[in-house]
This record gives structure tokens, sequence and C-alpha cells, in this order.
């Protein structure tokens, strides 16, 4: 297999990506020239790492800890010409810059934001909420808001949008609208932020002097994550450093930068040289789950903004990359804690759910059919959580293995294995005589594996494990999984069907892990040894006959492609609403060196098709536990038509 480097497309906002950063230089206080010229190596520094949008402190060209200097003229023009000198400079770079300055109005000193893009201050923000509690007295120097006497200002030779109803959007990528505030307005009851992102905007930005007390910057990446994620939104966060004053206080530079509640980067603390943070934003992401969400496109909107255009346009001599990181397996967390407790979650559900619907119906006996494959095991695994949590016997569990003309006797060693290690009721009843007589019964040309061939056996151990349920007085739990779901990658009323769908919210990917888990976490010895020899298993539905060697010859992965993308595909196109292009694109970074863009945009052009052409199928599942945040249930997360069209999609992978 020959593997290319994934192709970049001229410019990353083709696909909604943005590179944000967040600097706080090492000042010097109350020396406006020096600190433009620091302010302006920041911006040299940050536009060397591509970046296009940079958030500087609060009052980063005079200091936040001026206290009384502020009311000297002297500090006040110094810090406008400084802000002369980094229009410029943002002219020069080819980038936007969010300043922090004090600035004079109508005879009112308000503390602010300047919006500065490639040379032009495109609108000022006054801060709203000023603290005057414990070590903060900004009432003693600082205008609110709230009173700020008029719309616009000259400003530099300019007329320019003084108040604080501005968002900025980006005029080439439509997606980018920057809506701004500062420090103690994001821990106000109703920071501005919030009614920003009603009115459209999706990048945050906070320009902040926040000084550090114990646990205070815990508190602070608390506050900056919940935020994004209650607004659906990117926060970027750029508080002042340790070269403010350490008279009663220390300021640390911390720098945080945080989507829909995920902090994508932090800066070191407490950094005398210049603190610079870097990470993209997916603006394209944010607008879909915007899109999802009714209780955010429901809200009303109280701010009516007035909006400036800027063009990102890109920093001159920077590289265009990729910098965000995506994994190959997105349902399964990459740190090996998080996995674990996902692994104790996603059981507690699934046995939760299957316990409650045993209460429900009164049954004490339950049948599963078990294969020897994984999905199968985990179901049986999740059985044994249920019928423990409400103290029923586990003889009260039935498991059926049912071997056909496909079946290799490492699984059916497998199966038979488990249930006798794992102390339920086990049956095996054959079905190739039973297969055998259907197949003479339609007239079916003997020898002719087919589809045909391989349905009737599915759905004879349907018929096998209904009937064996309606024996015992009990139901039918099914096995599939949300992969195959997605796919449809089951038997219509064979594999499709049963009494309660357990496995239904768990995607293939993480079926493997969870097996696995439950192997080293709750069992030992030869127990461990049967589920570790199913997980290395490859995935198959046996309806073909064995090899000559006696085995598998049917893997799944070899018809449908691999399970990794699929759920890949999956996560991405249903999830984040990304377009064909996209999902291809972000699948060639993430399998670099494993797959190549052929390889990826045929399995993708599978996943679609496929996706489309079998809702039939997903439009009556059974009842079964969403366990993520990608579900397929017609009752809940998703409904599509069963005759949608896929044309669209697929063209964009032409």
């Amino acid at each position: 297999m020959s593997v290319t480097e994934p192709k970049m497309p001229k410019r990353t906002h083709q696909f909604g990506f943005v590179t944000v950063a967040a600097a706080s230089p090492s000042l010097r206080l109350g020396d406006p020239a020096a600190n433009a010229l620091l302010v302006i190596q920041a911006l040299e520094k940050a536009a060397a790492e591509g970046a296009e949008i940079v958030v500087l402190p609060e009052l980063c060209l005079t200091g936040y800890s001026c206290g009384d200097l502020f009311g000297q003229r002297t500090l006040l023009q110094g810090a406008l010409k400084g802000l002369g000198q980094v229009a410029e400079a943002t002219a020069r770079l080819g980038l936007t810059a969010l300043v922090g300055l004090p600035l004079e109005v109508s005879g009112r000193l308000f503390n602010v934001a300047a919006f500065v893009s490639r040379g032009k201050v495109l609108g000022v923000v006054p801060k709203t909420h000023l603290p005057n509690t414990g070590e903060f007295y900004e009432q003693r120097w600082f205008a609110s808001a709230r009173v700020a006497p008029v719309k616009e200002i000259d400003l530099l030779g300019q007329t320019v949008p003084f108040g604080t109803d501005l968002l900025f959007q980006a005029s080439d990528l439509p997606d980018c609208v920057v809506g701004l505030e500062l420090c103690e307005d994001l821990w106000a009851v109703e920071p501005p932020s919030g009614a920003q992102a009603l009115a459209g905007a999706t990048l945050l930005c906070n320009l902040s002097a926040s000084d550090e007390l114990l646990t205070k910057a815990a508190y602070r990446r608390d506050l900056v994550r919940a935020q994004s994620a209650r607004c659906l939104g990117a926060y970027v966060y750029a508080a002042a450093g340790a070269g403010e004053s350490s008279t009663d206080v220390v300021y640390s530079g911390h720098g945080l930068i945080a989507e829909n509640g995920v902090v994508l980067g932090e800066s070191e603390r407490f950094r005398f040289e210049l603190s610079l943070l870097v990470s993209q934003i997916d603006v394209d992401k944010l607008q879909a789950e915007r899109r999802r969400n009714s209780t955010f496109f429901g809200a009303p909107a109280a701010l009516q903004p007035r909006v400036r255009t800027f063009e990102l346009g890109h920093p001159a001599g920077a590289t265009q990359k990729l910098r965000r990181r995506f994994s190959q397996h997105p349902f399964v967390p990459s740190d090996a804690h998080r996995r674990d407790e996902h692994s104790q979650e996603i059981f507690a559900i699934q046995s939760t759910g299957l316990a409650r619907r045993l209460r429900h119906t009164g049954a004490r006996h339950v049948v599963i059919g078990v294969s020897g494959g994984l999905d199968s095991t985990l179901a049986l695994l999740v059985l044994l959580e249920a019928f423990g949590r409400l103290g029923l016997d586990r003889k009260g569990i039935i498991g059926v293995t049912m071997p056909g003309p496909g079946t290799t006797v490492r699984t059916r060693l497998n199966a038979l294995k488990l249930m006798e290690a794992l102390g339920v009721t086990a049956r095996e009843i054959p079905i190739g005589a039973a297969v055998e007589q259907h197949l003479a019964d339609i007239q079916h040309p003997p020898g002719k594996h087919d589809v045909t061939f391989e349905n009737a056996q599915a759905r004879e151990r349907t018929q096998v494990l209904m009937d064996v349920a309606n024996q015992a007085g009990g139901f039918v739990v099914g096995t599939g999984d949300l992969s195959e779901a997605a796919l449809g990658w089951c038997t219509f009323n064979a594999d499709h069907m049963s009494m309660y769908h357990v496995n239904i919210g768990v995607p293939k990917t993480l079926v493997r892990h969870l097996v696995s888990w439950a192997a080293h976490a709750r069992h030992v010895g030869h127990e461990r040894a049967l589920l570790e020899d199913i997980v290395a298993t490859p995935v198959s539905p046996e309806l073909l006959p064995p090899g000559g060697d006696g085995e598998i010859a049917q893997q799944t992965e070899m018809l449908v492609g691999p399970y990794e993308l699929h759920d890949f595909f999956l996560y991405h196109v249903v999830r984040n609403g990304f377009r064909p292009a996209k999902v291809a694109w972000l699948a060639e970074h993430a399998f670099a060196g494993k797959y190549d863009h052929t390889e990826i945009r045929h399995w993708l052009r599978t996943f679609l098709t496929r996706f489309f052409s079998q809702q039939y199928k997903r439009s009556v599942m059974p009842d079964g536990p969403k366990v993520g945040s990608v579900a397929l249930s017609p009752r809940g997360d998703w409904r599509m038509p069963s005759d949608a069209e896929a044309t669209a999609w697929l063209a964009e992978l032409a």
C-alpha cells in the first residue's frame, strides 16, 4: 500500500478552522512605549506560528496595576500612541489583534478592548462589570460601559464604533464571528459573551488581568470551559503576566483556549518572558452544534449587534497547517484513566437499561445468541451485570450457540467455554439441517452461497432465539452494535431484531475496548484468557463456509471496510455534521501512514452509500439505551426518511 502525505487545501478556512492565540507579554508597568514594542514582538511570534487572531491582556499597553497613574494624561496619550504602533504592525504582519488600553471618551475613562485588524481599529469595546471589592478598585478610575455616552469615537484619525454591542465577522470565513469581553465580565451573573453568542458570535475573547490566589486558576479554567460549553462557542482568555505589580497580589499570565466545553490549550503560568498559546478553532463544528441544539436556536437574542467585517487573511510568511489533532478513534478516549472511567459508566448505562426492562416485564429469564464474537460477548457481560444488580440467578441467562455452515471451531468452542465459565445456562442448537431444509423448500440451488444462503441462517437463528424465549417465559436480548446499525450490516428481521437492543449505543471500536477492559478489570484466569481470545478474533458474521484451513473465510472488514474508518466517519458525519470533503481531509490527517487518499475516499463512499440506503432498518429498530453523543434511534436522535438520496454527499468525493 502506498501512503502519501495528506493534501492541504489552499486555506484551512475552507473547512472552518481559524488559528487563534492568547499572548501575555512581559510588560513594563506604566511604560506604554516599551509595552507597545513588547506587544508587537508577541504579535510577530504569534504570526510566525500562523495565528490569525491574537488576544492580549487587559490594559496591556499600560499594565493593569497602574493605580492612580490612570488619571495622568501622559499615560493615556502614551497608550494611544502605542495603539497606533500596534495597528501598523498588524498591517505588516497580516493579522488581527485584540488590545487592552485605558481610553478617555467624553471626559470619562474606560477600560477597553480595541479590535485592530490589518492596520485599522475596527471597533472599541468598553468593560461592563468593574470589580470594586477585595483587591480590586476599578470603579475608582473607570466608568462602566453602561454609561457610555456615544456610539462612535474619533481614534487615530478614524471614526470608530464604540460600545458593547459590537461583533466582528470575518469576510473570508463568515462563521467566524468575534465577541469581546473583559475580565470581570466573565465572572458576572450574565456575562456579555452569552448575549454575544446568541447574536451570532462563535469566537468569544476575554482580555483579562486576573490575579492569582490559591485554587483560583482551577476556578478560572472551569469558568472558561463552562462558558464555551454554555455558549456552544470557542473562548480565548489572555491574562496579565508576572510583569504586573506584586505590591499586594501576583499575576501569572494564564492563557486558556476552549471549544464547546473542551480545553484545547492552557499556557504555563508565572513566566517572566512572553507566554504564547496557539490553537485552532473549528467554527464549522460550532455552527453545526448550534443548528442541532433547540435550546440555543430557540432562545431570543437580547443583543441587536452592530457587525463590523474584517479579513482573516493569513499572517505573512507563516506556514498554513492543521494544528488540531484528530483521534483515529473518537469514541475511545486516548487517556487510560478516562477509558476506565468511560468503560465503567457505559456498563452502568447498559446494565441499568436492561435491569429496568427486566423489572418492568417481571422476566427472570432472558435469551441471548452467543457466537463467540465481540458483540454477543459484550451483551452477555452486560447481562451478568444486570442480573447481579437485581439479585437474579445467572442461570436465568440462557445462552444459545447455533453453529451453522459458516461456524468455525474457534468461535464455537469459545462460545461454549465462555458460557460455562460464566455460569449461565448454555444450549447448543445446530441450525445446519434446518437451513438446508428451508433452502430446499424455497428451491434454492444447492451450493449457491449468495445473500439468500446467508440470510436464511441469520433468520433461522433469530427464530430459534425467539421460540426459546417463549419456552422460558423471557425475552431476547439483541447483540448488534451502533456501527452495524449505521452501515445496515445486519439481516432485516433477523439479527436486526430483538426485544431489547443492549449494544445499540456502542460503536464497534468501543465494543472491542469494552470487552478487553472487562477481561482485565473484572475477570481473571480462564475467563480472562477466553475474553482475550475473543478480542483477537476477526469480526465476521460466519455465514459462509470456513476456508480450507478451517479459519474464518468471511471477514467483515474486508467486505465493508475497516471499522475504525467507519466509526471515524460516523462520528464526524452524524455528531459534527461535517461535509464529506472535510471528513475525508480530516481522516487523511488522522490516519496518515495507515490509509492513503484513495482508500479513505473509497471507504467513505461506501459508508455514505450504505448509511443512506439502509435507513429503513434503523427506522424499525428495537428499544435500546443511548450511551454516548451519537445515537441512531428513530425515536430520538436520528430521524431520516428511508428514501433519502446520498447524491449530494457523494458528489463532494467525486
